[in-house]
C-alpha cells in the first residue's frame, strides 16, 4: 500500500486503477486522436511508474525526478502502443518505463564517458527493449549485437559504460540491526594467496561439462534466474537447479 504517500504532489493512495479491458477502450481511442482518453490513460497507470521507480530508490536520486521521468516513459509507451498485439499494455509499458530512467541516470551520471560509447548504449538498449517485446524474454548480447551490425565487444563495452557506479558504502545486508556494507566484503589484502584462489578456481571451472559452465556463467556472471536458463538452453528448472548445484559442489570439492 502506498497510503499517505504523495510524489510529485500526487496522493498515491487515490490513484486510480484501470483494468486490463479499460485500458484497450481507451488505447483505441487514443488511436482516434482523443486526448482527453489520452490523459484518462496516462492517470490511471501511475501506479505502474510507482511501482517501477521501487527499483531505482537506492540510487539516491530526487523520487520526484524519478516519477517524472518514468511517467514520459509512460506517454511514450502509451503513444507507441501497438493494440493489434496480442500483449498487455503493462508488459510493453514497463521495459519503456524502466529505459526512460535509466537514460535519465546514465545522462546524469557523474561518471562521465564519450558520446559514441553513450550513443551506443543507448541504440543497444532500445534494441534490448524491442526484442525483449518481441521475443517474449530477454535477447542476449549476440542477438542484440547481430541488430545493430556490431561487434559483441563494442555492445559489451557501450553497456558496461553506463552502468551506475555502486558506493561502497551500499548496504549488502541488514536483518534489522547493524547493515553490512559493500566495503565490508572486501579484503584488504592482494597477496600471492589471491592469484593462487583464482588459478585454482579456473583450473576447477575448466574441469566442468560445456552444459554445467554455460548454467554457471548464466547465473552467476550474467545474473539470470533459474527458470530464464531453462527457457534459454531448454531444460527444466528443476535441470537447472541439479546441475548447479552439482557443479558447484565439483568446485567445491576440487578446491
Amino acid at each position: 500500500m502506498y497510503n499517505k504517500v504523495e510524489v510529485c504532489g500526487v496522493n498515491t493512495s487515490k490513484l486510480k486503477l484501470l483494468s486490463e479491458d479499460e485500458k484497450m477502450k481507451l488505447l483505441k481511442k487514443c488511436r482516434e486522436g482523443d486526448l482527453k482518453a489520452r490523459d484518462e490513460l496516462v492517470n490511471g497507470n501511475l501506479r505502474l511508474v510507482l511501482s517501477v521507480i521501487q527499483r531505482f530508490t537506492n540510487r539516491g536520486e530526487n523520487l520526484d525526478d524519478l516519477f517524472q521521468v518514468g511517467c514520459i516513459g509512460l506517454i511514450k509507451s502509451i503513444d507507441n502502443f501497438d493494440i493489434s498485439q496480442n500483449v498487455r499494455f503493462s508488459t510493453y509499458a514497463v521495459p519503456m518505463i524502466i529505459g526512460e530512467i535509466r537514460r535519465y541516470l546514465r545522462d546524469n551520471n557523474s561518471v562521465r564517458v564519450s558520446r559514441s560509447l553513450r550513443d551506443t548504449a543507448y541504440r543497444a538498449m532500445q534494441v534490448k527493449e524491442r526484442l525483449t517485446n518481441e521475443l517474449d524474454r530477454e535477447p542476449t548480447v549476440e542477438e542484440i549485437a547481430k541488430e545493430l551490425e556490431l561487434p559483441k565487444e563494442s555492445v559489451v563495452l557501450a553497456l558496461e559504460s553506463i552502468v551506475e557506479p555502486v558506493s561502497l558504502y551500499e548496504s549488502v545486508y541488514s536483518d534489522g540491526g547493524d547493515a553490512i556494507f559493500l566495503m565490508d566484503q572486501l579484503g584488504d589484502k592482494n597477496d600471492d594467496n589471491n592469484w593462487l584462489d583464482e588459478i585454482a578456481m579456473k583450473e576447477a571451472i575448466k574441469n566442468l561439462g560445456k552444459r554445467e559452465k554455460t548454467i554457471l556463467t548464466l547465473r552467476f556472471m550474467q545474473g539470470k534466474t533459474q527458470m530464464e536458463v531453462a527457457s534459454e538452453i531448454g531444460i527444466s528448472q528443476a535441470q537447472v537447479s541439479r546441475l548447479e548445484k552439482g557443479a558447484l559442489k565439483k568446485v567445491k570439492d576440487q578446491l
